[in-house]
């Protein structure tokens, strides 16, 4: 079976569902696909920053989306060794209309997506269906090879195939691109602890001590915690038992609660990865997000940077698209917008990787750089700095006129 469409979008996350959005409101007829059944996955992202928050204002979604259940985050802090605390990042120092990080579930976050965009005419989210491969004619890409839950294969062809299938990205692999690998010197596992209605959610804490690291994010009613270790070192043999131990050596806090771990099942493990494509396209495909840079959780960037590489790609695309097969001009013309503010980020990734995470993983360190501890000391208002970096970013990506639209209230 043989099917068409203008733009296929392989991935129903919150590049390739911001994508579809944004394109289906220019009327081009749009269809993700999304191998799974839902988007309820947890410990996948959950940080929306205030370029975002501005997108989703912008597209009429800001108060549906402010009654979805979550919890506010202002400032980033590092403790030091003499149990201070600074402030790295302060999003309260932004000139945006909302400063501050938004922690919500990502599948409550693509759940509103979704229901937005099928309201268009011209879009389709099809779940259970899994991109197998990519369909060609001569070099260039015509669409993709698809299988459904119940088994069937089909083909869909397209003027555009948009990769948004994340950091292990089939279709970038089959399109024969290949991404430049960065040090990475910890894995994180993530896990879940139940959180007291008095503990502090406006600030985010990681912990450092005895040579382990620690990030609690909190969510409404529980603790969504990154725990850190030095890469490729492996805690399932060790057991439950053990794994309690050193959550509680990290975060003392915890011991109260570390019982909620009744097995090793409860943690999930990510292999960190931090890496970006030199080539996001070749002749009727382009990468976006994850497919084109996979990020470090350091900074929780990952969603609100593959969200801006959504809205820009939609922006630049959606006329060639609504008058054929955009051109490998206009693919380059993608990555010539992003790459600037993705190569930042990731320096600033690249960095805390070398000065802070990398000594404390191999035992060097049990906090920041003493240079930086001196520095925010002397120089508070610099937390202004990785706040605008990371929060709003170098170039931010407003929502073109074609899809914004008056704001929708929340439903009561």
């Amino acid at each position: 079976m043989t099917e068409h469409t203008g733009c296929v979008i392989v991935g129903g996350g919150p590049a390739g569902m911001v994508a579809g959005l944004l394109l289906a409101r220019a009327g081009v007829q749009v269809t993700v696909l999304e191998k799974h059944a839902d988007f309820l996955r947890d410990f996948r992202g959950d940080t929306v920053h205030p370029s975002t928050l501005r997108l989703l204002d912008e597209l009429g979604l800001g108060e549906k989306f402010e009654a979805l259940p979550h919890t506010k985050v202002t400032t980033v802090g590092l403790p030091t060794p003499d149990g201070d605390a600074l402030t790295l990042a302060d999003m309260s120092l932004l000139n945006v209309p909302r400063p501050y990080v938004a922690m919500v579930p990502q599948w409550d976050f693509l759940d509103l997506l979704a229901e937005t965009a099928q309201k268009e005419p011209t879009f389709t989210l099809r779940l259970e269906t899994e991109m197998t491969g990519l369909l060609r004619s001569g070099r260039r890409v015509t669409g993709v090879r698809y299988r459904t839950a119940d088994g069937t294969e089909g083909e869909l062809k397209a003027n555009l195939v948009l990769a948004a299938d994340g950091r292990w990205s089939l279709a970038r692999r089959s399109a024969g691109l290949t991404p430049r690998e960065y040090y990475t010197p910890f894995d994180a596992w993530w896990f879940r602890l139940s959180r007291k209605p008095e503990e502090q959610e406006a600030t985010l804490m990681p912990r450092m001590r005895n040579h382990r690291f620690a990030v609690p994010l909190p969510r409404k009613g529980y603790y969504q915690i990154a725990y850190l270790t030095p890469k490729g070192k492996d805690l399932k043999d060790a057991g439950i038992e053990s794994f309690r131990r050193d959550v509680t050596e990290v975060c003392p806090e915890f011991a109260d609660r570390v019982h909620e771990l009744k097995s090793m099942d409860d943690v999930k493990f990510l292999n960190v990865r931090l890496n970006r494509l030199h080539r996001w396209h070749v002749d009727g495909l382009l990468c976006i997000g994850d497919a084109a840079h996979a990020m470090s959780p350091v900074g929780g960037v990952g969603i609100n940077l593959a969200v801006q590489d959504a809205v820009a790609a939609a922006r630049l695309l959606a006329e060639p698209l609504l008058h054929g097969k955009p051109t490998e001009k206009d693919l380059t013309a993608v990555r010539r917008r992003r790459l600037l503010p993705t190569v930042a980020v990731q320096g600033l990734q690249r960095l805390l990787h070398r000065r802070v995470m990398g000594p404390v993983m191999t035992g060097h360190a049990d906090g920041p750089p003493a240079q930086l501890i001196a520095l925010l000391r002397r120089f508070p208002k610099l937390a202004r700095v990785p706040a605008y970096l990371i929060g709003v970013g170098i170039r931010r990506e407003s929502a073109p006129a074609f899809a914004r639209r008056p704001a929708e209230p929340a439903s009561r």
